[in-house]
C-alpha cells in the first residue's frame, strides 16, 4: 500500500509540474484534433463533454470531411457519404447522440436501396428482414436464402452490440486488456469464429457460391461498404456490410452537413473551437507537449488526436519511433480505392421509390474498370439542396490503385454513366441542368488524403480485427481515429473509431 501511495504522490506531482509547464508554454488547447470528419467530430465532442478545451484543425474550408456537403451553383452536393446509418440501438451514432444529447433531424427511409442486376432485374433492399428474404428468394431462388440472410443479420447485430461493449479493442496495453475483461460477455464468443471465415467460404457453406447473380450482388454490395470482394472480407465485417440496409437508413434535408452542424455546435457551446483552412504541415513532440505547425502559426498542446488516415499522419509526424512502428502497417495505393464521382442536377419528372440505387454494369466503365455505380437522389421535399422542380444526384464508382489509375477523359466516363441512367429510366439527358465530375486528384485536393483514397482501409483476410491499427499511438499523448483504423469504415465505423479513441484517452487519465 505504501508503494501505491508513493506512486500516486509521484503522479500527482508530475501532473502539477506538467500543468505549470503548460501555463509557461501557453497551451492553445488541452487537446487538439487534426481533421473534422465524423471520427474527429465524435472524439472532439466526447472530450468537450468532459469539460476539456478542444481545438479542431481542418485543412478544408468546410467541416465534416467525407461526411459533409458543399454548395455549388446554388445547389448542395454530398462530399462523400450519402447514406446515414448508425442510429439504431447498440450502434455508434446513437451512442454518441445519447451520450451528448445532440439531436439530428434525420428522416427515416422506408426503402433503403434498389439494386439493378445485369440481367435487368431490380431488387428492393427492404429494411424488414422478412421482407428482404422474400425479395432475395424471388430474385435469387429459394435455396438457402432464408438461412443465409438470417445468419448474416444475427452476426451483424452481435458485432454492433459487442463493439460498444468492447471499446478498448484492439488492446495496446494492460489497461485495455483489463477493460476488455470487464466488458466481456459469454455471448461475445459466438461471433469470434466468423473472423476466420470469408464471405466466399460462407456462401460455399450454404451452396450459394455457384449462384452467379447472388455472387455478383454480394461482391458489389461489399465494394460499397467493406471496399473489397467476398474472397477477402471476413464474415464479421461482411455480415455488417451486407445487412446495413436491414437497419435504420436515414436522410437529412440539406445534406450531411446537417449532421455535422449540430455536433460542431455542441463542441463550440462547451468552449471548443474549429479552425478551417488550417492545414497541419508538421507535428513535433517534445517531452511534455506537441508542436502543431501550420502555415499560419504553431499550436502547442499536451495531447493530440489524429483524425486523418495513418498514411497522412506519417507524412507530418516523422518521428523515428512512430515511423518504425506504423510504416509496416500502411496499405499502399494498390490495396486502396479512390472514386470517380459526379454531382448533377436534373429537372424533376417524378418522385423515386428509393433514394439510393446501385446499378450493375453490363461492361466495365472506361478507365476505371468499375462494375457498378452508386446513385443517391435528393428527397423530393428537400428544398435546401435545390428547387422543388429539381433533383440533385450524387454518383460514385470505384477507382482501384488511385496513384496509378488515371482517368484520361472525364467526359467519356460521364457520358457512359448518363447513358446508363437514361437506359434505366431514371433521368433523361435533355433534363440535365448542371453537372461536375471529380477524379482521385480532386479527392486528394478536397480531403487531403494520400492519393485521394476514400472509403477507408479495405478488409483483407490476412488482417484480422485485432491486427488492425489501434487508437492509441502514445499513451496519454497521441491517439488515432478515422477510417484507416479499427473499425473505421462508413459513418457508423468512423464514429465508433472516434468513440474508441475517446475511451482510451479517458482511461489514460484525461491528461
Amino acid at each position: 500500500m505504501y508503494h501505491l501511495k508513493e506512486k500516486f504522490k509521484t503522479n500527482s506531482f508530475s501532473r502539477r509540474l506538467l500543468s505549470v509547464k503548460q501555463k509557461e508554454m501557453s497551451m492553445d488547447a488541452e487537446v487538439i484534433v487534426i481533421g473534422s470528419g465524423i471520427a474527429g467530430l465524435t472524439v472532439a465532442a466526447l472530450i468537450a463533454g468532459e469539460g476539456k478545451k478542444v481545438k479542431i484543425l481542418e485543412k478544408n474550408w468546410l467541416p465534416g470531411g467525407c461526411s459533409s456537403s458543399y454548395p455549388r451553383k446554388h445547389f448542395v452536393f454530398e462530399s462523400g457519404a450519402t447514406t446515414l446509418v448508425g442510429l439504431d440501438e447498440n450502434m455508434p451514432l446513437d451512442y454518441l447522440l445519447r451520450k451528448t444529447g445532440i439531436k439530428i433531424p434525420a428522416i427515416p427511409l422506408s426503402l433503403p436501396m434498389q439494386v439493378y442486376l445485369k440481367n435487368g432485374q431490380c431488387i428492393h433492399r427492404f429494411q424488414s428482414l422478412e421482407a428482404w428474404i422474400q425479395e432475395a428468394e424471388r430474385v435469387f431462388g429459394k435455396k438457402n436464402q432464408k438461412v443465409f440472410w438470417e445468419k448474416c443479420f444475427q452476426i451483424s447485430k452481435a458485432v454492433w452490440e459487442t463493439s460498444l461493449q468492447q471499446l478498448h479493442f484492439p488492446p495496446s496495453d494492460i489497461r485495455d486488456l483489463f477493460m476488455m475483461v470487464k466488458g466481456f460477455r459469454w455471448n461475445q464468443l459466438r461471433s469470434l469464429p466468423f473472423a476466420f471465415t470469408t464471405v466466399a467460404e460462407f456462401l460455399k457453406k450454404y451452396e450459394l457460391d455457384t449462384n452467379t447473380d447472388l455472387v455478383d450482388f454480394v461482391n458489389e454490395q461489399l465494394m460499397i461498404t467493406a471496399q473489397n470482394t467476398m474472397e477477402e472480407v471476413n464474415m464479421l465485417f461482411g455480415a455488417t456490410a451486407l445487412c446495413y440496409t436491414n437497419f435504420g437508413n436515414y436522410y437529412l434535408n440539406g445534406g450531411m452537413i446537417e449532421m455535422v452542424n449540430p455536433i460542431m455546435n455542441y463542441i463550440q457551446d462547451r468552449g471548443g473551437e474549429i479552425l478551417l483552412r488550417t492545414g497541419v504541415e508538421k507535428v513535433r513532440r517534445n517531452q511534455d507537449y506537441f508542436e502543431i505547425h501550420t502555415s499560419q502559426q504553431v499550436f502547442h498542446t499536451p495531447q493530440v488526436v489524429f483524425a486523418i488516415p495513418v498514411n497522412n499522419v506519417l507524412e507530418i509526424w516523422d518521428e523515428p519511433e512512430i515511423l518504425q512502428r506504423y510504416s509496416p502497417r500502411l496499405l499502399p495505393s494498390e490495396k486502396l480505392n479512390s472514386a470517380f464521382t459526379i454531382g448533377a442536377v436534373f429537372k424533376r419528372k417524378k418522385n423515386f421509390e428509393s433514394l439510393h440505387h446501385q446499378i450493375h454494369l453490363s461492361k466495365p466503365l472506361s478507365f476505371t474498370g468499375s462494375s457498378s455505380i452508386f446513385v443517391s437522389i435528393s428527397h423530393h421535399e428537400d428544398t435546401m439542396r435545390c428547387k422543388p422542380d429539381e433533383v440533385v444526384i450524387n454518383i460514385s464508382t470505384h477507382i482501384p490503385d488511385p496513384e496509378k489509375t488515371w482517368v484520361e477523359d472525364k467526359e467519356e466516363v460521364v457520358a457512359e454513366i448518363f447513358s446508363v441512367l437514361e437506359e434505366k429510366g431514371m433521368f433523361l439527358k435533355e433534363d440535365l441542368i448542371f453537372y461536375h465530375a471529380s477524379t482521385p486528384k480532386s479527392w486528394a485536393k478536397w480531403t487531403s488524403r494520400k492519393w485521394g483514397f476514400v472509403g477507408g482501409y479495405p478488409q483483407y483476410k490476412a488482417i484480422k480485427p485485432w491486427q488492425m491499427i489501434s487508437a492509441r499511438m502514445v499513451k496519454n499523448k497521441a491517439y488515432l481515429c478515422g477510417d484507416s483504423t479499427y473499425p473505421g469504415q462508413g459513418i457508423p465505423g468512423a464514429c465508433l473509431s472516434g468513440i474508441i479513441a475517446f475511451e482510451k484517452w479517458k482511461s489514460d487519465g484525461k491528461g
